[in-house]
Order: structure tokens, then sequence, then C-alpha cells
């Protein structure tokens, strides 16, 4: 079965034909170029699904993905991300294994398509230049025979006559004879010219036409084979990726069987437990005795009497019950008590915590007033965390000791004091151990450094680790007054309260005492403060997403340094980086590599090159 010999007269249709198959090609290419683009498009908006669902950073939204309902669909969320990867890869694969591939083959198999039937062109126009000179070969030997037939005619004719002389019937013989001569000699070249169109012509139709159309049908038979491999890898992209997706999948799963419901349960109860026992039984009022209604000291309802006044004293408001009656928010706000910023930190290290004391309560101003201070200044500030930390500060976190909060949460949130502040004084301690190091390092190498000049910057440091260890004290003795109180307590636990208690300051007594009834409940002054800290955490939601500081100039390292300590960064000599924060006088600068890697590094070992439109051109070396 060969086209040569089966389509040798069909070379037009096998031209169509194969124009036809190119074409199908170059369609199944766009197809499957489409099918990538609709991979890419599902793949990103399955991220972006994903992304739009994770909960925010540091938001109230972020607390409730602590129960394993929320877990898992927190899991559900990155299988699905891992989900959308699996169809990038579809995408991917299926442009470099089939789109590239075909495309720079159809390229080939026009190159070669065209070629062949310009082979084929040329063969038909020398059989039809054969087939002309035949014809005309053919018509000159008609000719000649017709002239040669007149002539011996025209002879006949004049021999016969009398009239005629000798002389004209020799012209005639003579003629004749000429156009005999004539068509001899055409008659040859007519049967030479026969062969040789003969010849060709065999030669065309099955031998020339035979091979071309033959290589003609391979080529299509390739093409074939290849649109039907392309297929193949089609579908064996879309099957390598089916394990992976079956594991996002058994993850989703995995995560669904995860979910304990008795466990969220008890999340609930931790977040949520205040600590107060149910209230008791109302005692009867008597109102037929002629005698003052009394109430009974384990009643929900508000006393009028000593209660009041001291409850006007603490909150400068009507007495109510903290847990079922809550004070009109905007009040609230208007009227809360703002504290300036404390002072600056004692170490000069970038990990120092400022943790000066408190400033006295001023007076009282309204928000509104506050907020119209605030759009009207120009902050001099570089970024929005910073004016996140002020605006929390005038908005008010509440006591110190956390007494605004019932004795179960107060509980947690002392205990989480006190881990925050055990984690500042290990970086203490580890930024005293860096100092120490540099400080060995001068010694040996005094042309990098004065040793005598890390001294106070460790007694410093010394110091701060001094005051933190005072607050961790000061925060574990009010963290076990509360662990006293609770009534699933033991009694050992009371009698370390009792200790603690006695070694309490009475302003930190008075702290407490003032925000409690004297039937053990709060005063509408927690109120005031849960709703100050409610609006602060809305603050720092819409501050979350804060810009990173402004460059304000370029610095050079003259030390190779290794930042090893938290908030430092490691830097080699000779590397040129951007200043976000020039030193403030501690002996730190803030530097940027790149968007993702910034820290601190000491002023002395680099140089530093500040803009001339930000604070004039300095440089410390």
């Amino acid at each position: 079965m060969s086209w040569g010999t089966e389509l040798w007269d069909q070379f037009d249709n096998l031209e169509k034909h194969t124009q036809g198959g190119i074409d199908i090609l170059e369609k199944y290419i766009k197809f499957v170029k489409e099918r990538t683009e609709i991979e890419i498009s599902y793949a990103k908006q399955l991220r972006n699904l994903s992304k739009k669902y994770q909960p925010k950073r540091n938001s109230k939204e972020e607390e409730e993905y602590k129960y394993t309902s929320c877990k898992a669909f927190i899991s559900t969320l990155n299988e699905m991300n891992d989900y959308a990867g699996q169809h990038e890869v579809i995408s991917e694969n299926m442009t470099s294994q089939i789109t590239v591939e075909l495309t720079r083959y159809v390229q080939e198999l026009k190159q070669e398509r065209k070629s062949h039937f310009h082979d084929g062109r040329k063969a038909q126009q020398h059989i039809e230049t054969c087939w002309k000179q035949l014809e005309s070969s053919k018509r000159r030997f008609e000719r000649d025979c017709k002239e040669a037939d007149r002539a011996q005619q025209y002879f006949e004719k004049m021999d016969a006559d009398i009239n005629v002389t000798k002389a004209d019937v020799e012209k005639a013989r003579q003629q004749a004879q000429l156009r005999h001569q004539m068509a001899e000699d055409s008659k040859a070249d007519y049967s030479a010219t026969l062969q040789k169109f003969n010849h060709e012509q065999h030669e065309h139709y099955y031998t020339h036409i035979p091979n071309i159309f033959q290589k003609i049908q391979e080529m299509e038979e390739r093409r074939i084979v290849r649109i039907g491999e392309s297929m193949k890898t089609y579908a064996e992209v879309d099957r390598q990726v089916i394990p992976i997706i079956g594991k996002c999948l058994d993850g989703i799963a995995k995560a669904a069987e995860s979910i304990d419901q008795k466990n969220d349960s008890q999340l609930v109860i931790e977040a949520y437990k205040s600590g107060f026992e149910p209230p008791g039984d109302i005692e009867f009022e008597d109102y037929t005795q002629p005698m003052k209604r009394t109430i009974s000291e384990t009643s929900l309802s508000n006393s009028r009497g000593d209660s009041k006044t001291e409850l006007k004293f603490s909150s400068k408001s009507k007495g109510k019950l903290w847990p079922f009656i809550k004070k009109n928010k905007l009040m609230s706000l208007l009227t809360s008590p703002h504290q300036p910023p404390p002072p600056p930190p004692a170490s000069a290290s970038p990990s120092a915590v400022p943790n000066g004391p408190q400033s006295p309560k001023q007076q009282k101003e309204p928000l509104s007033h506050r907020f119209n201070e605030f759009m009207t200044s120009k902050p001099k500030i570089h970024c929005f965390r910073s004016l996140k930390r002020g605006l929390s500060l005038k908005l008010g976190a509440g006591p110190e000791d956390f007494s605004n909060l019932p004795p179960e949460q107060r509980r947690k949130k002392l205990q989480q004091k006190v881990d925050e502040l055990n984690k500042e004084i290990q970086k203490e301690m580890d930024q005293r151990d860096a100092i120490t190091k540099m400080k060995d390092v001068y010694v040996k190498n005094p042309q990098m450094g004065d040793p005598g000049s890390l001294d106070h910057k460790l007694i410093e440091v010394g110091q701060n680790i001094e005051k933190l260890r005072l607050e961790v004290q000061k925060f574990e003795a009010w963290l076990t007054e509360v662990e006293g109180r609770l009534p699933v307590r033991g009694e050992q636990a009371r009698r370390q309260s009792g200790m603690y208690e006695a070694q309490t300051t009475p302003s930190v007594n008075n702290c407490a005492q003032d925000r409690e009834s004297p039937d053990g409940s709060y005063t509408e002054e927690q109120s005031q403060e849960n709703e100050l800290k409610m609006m602060a955490t809305e603050f720092d939601d819409e501050f979350d997403d804060e810009e990173p500081l402004p460059t304000i100039g370029t610095c050079k390292a003259l030390y190779t340094f290794e930042g090893q300590n938290e908030g430092t960064i490691s830097i080699a000599e000779g590397e040129i980086l951007y200043v976000i924060e020039e030193d403030k006088g501690d002996g730190w600068t803030r530097i940027r590599r790149n968007e993702d890697e910034e820290g601190y590094v000491p002023t002395s070992y680099v140089e530093v090159y500040l803009d001339k439109n930000a604070k004039g051109a300095m440089t410390y070396i």
C-alpha cells in the first residue's frame, strides 16, 4: 500500500490533505496551550481563595483558630494551596513537553512538506516540457508530410501538362523530392522525440513520482504518530499528579478526622472561665414588717448604701455588677485616662525591652481631642509600627496587674507575662554574652576597638536584667495571689498566696481593691478598660500590613560581624548595605540587605553615608 502507486495522479489532493494534517496539529497545539492557561488561572484562583480565608496576623480572628475545627480548616486551606501547585505543575509540564515540542516539530514539518512538493512540481514541469516537445515534433512531421504530398501532386500536374517547359517540370520534380526529404527528417525527429518522451514518462510515473509520494506518505505517518504520542503525554501529565493530589485530599480528610469536639469545649472553658462562684439564693424580703428592707450579701442586686459611695469613688458612675451589665462604649472611650509613653530603655542593645515604670495617671481628656491632635499634627515616626505603639499607649492597655479581668483570665494573662519576661531576660543574657565576646576580641585585637568602651554597655545590660528579674518577681507574686484565690486551688497554694501578699506593696493591693465591689464582683471601670483594649486591638489589626522603613542612606562594612543574637544581622567586610535607622546614641545602627533581611550592627563596624535629604551627610567610623 503505497501512495506512489495507488495515488500517482492525485498530486493536488495529497497537497490539500497534508496541509489539513498540519492544520489539525496546530489546532491541537492551540488546544493544549489554552488548557495550560486554564490550569494556571485555576491554580491562581485557588491560591487567592486559600489566602483570602487565612487568618490575619495579630487579629481577634486568629485567636479563634486554636480550636481543632479551625485548625482543620487551616490545614484544608494549606492543602488547597498544595493542590493549586499541582495544577501549576500540569501547566508547566504540558507547556514544556507538548506545546514547545510540537511547535518546533510543526516548523520542521512545514519545511519538509514544502521540499517534497517542490520536487513533485519540478517533476511535473519536466514531463510537461517533454510532452510539449513531442507535440511540436509531431506537428512539424505532420506539416512536412502535407507539404511533400502537395509538392508531389504539383509535380505530377506539371509533368502531365504539354504546355509546360521541361525546365519547369524539372524544378517541380526537385521541389517534390526536397519536400519528401524534409518529411523523412521530421519523421525521424518525431520518432526520436516520441521514444524519449515515453522513457521520461515511464520514469516519471514509475520512479520519480512514487519516490516523492512515498516520502510524503512517511512524513504524514510521522505526523500522525507524533500527535498520538502528544495525546498520550497529555494523559500522562495529568496522571503523574494524581498521587500528589490524592495526598492533598488525604490531608484534608485527616484534618477533618483530627477534629475533637471535647477538646474544643475544654478550650472554650479555659478561654472564658471567670473563676467566680455562682450566686446564692435570694432571701425573702418581708414588706409587712415596719423595718428597713434588707438584701442578701449573695444577691445579684446592687446595694444602695456604702457600696454606692465606694463604687462612685472608684468609677465615678453607678455601681453595676461586672458579669452582666456593660457601660456605654463611647462614654468609656471619651472618659478613659491616658498615660504618656514609657521612658527609653536603659540597654543599648537592639533587643532591649522598655520596661520602665509607668507614669501616674494624667488628667482625663476626650478621645475625640486625641484623634484631632493625631490627625492635625505631623507624626515624627518612620512607620506605622511606632504609630501603633503610641496609639495603644494613649488608649490605655488596662492595669499592669490585669486586675480588670476575672480571676481565671487574670491568671492566664499573668502567666503569659511571666513567660514573656523570662524570654526577654534570656535575650538580654545572650546580648551580654555577645558583648563579652566582643570585648575579648577588642582585648586581643586593639586595632578593632577600645575594650573599655563596652564596659558601660555591660553595666547597662546587667541593670536591665536585674530590672526584668524584679518585674518577674512582681508578676509571679500577683500570679501566686490569683492562684490562691481560685476555688480549685488547694490549701497549700492559699498559704503561699498569703506569704506573697505580705511582701507585695500596698499600691499593688490597692490597684486590685479599687476594682472590686464589696461582694467580690467587678465595677464598670473594668468594662471601660475592656472596651479600650478592644479598640486598641482593632487599631492593631488596621496597621498589621505596614510598609517597611524607608532607606535614609548607605553604609560600607569595615569589618566582618557575625550577628548571632536576635535582632542583629551578619555582615561581611566591604559589603554595601542600606541604612534604615541611624545610631540613636546606643552604639547600634539598623541596616537592610534586601526586602527580607534587616537588623542591627555595631556602628563602629560600618561607615555610614546618610542622604542629604534625610539628616545631612554624616560619617561614623
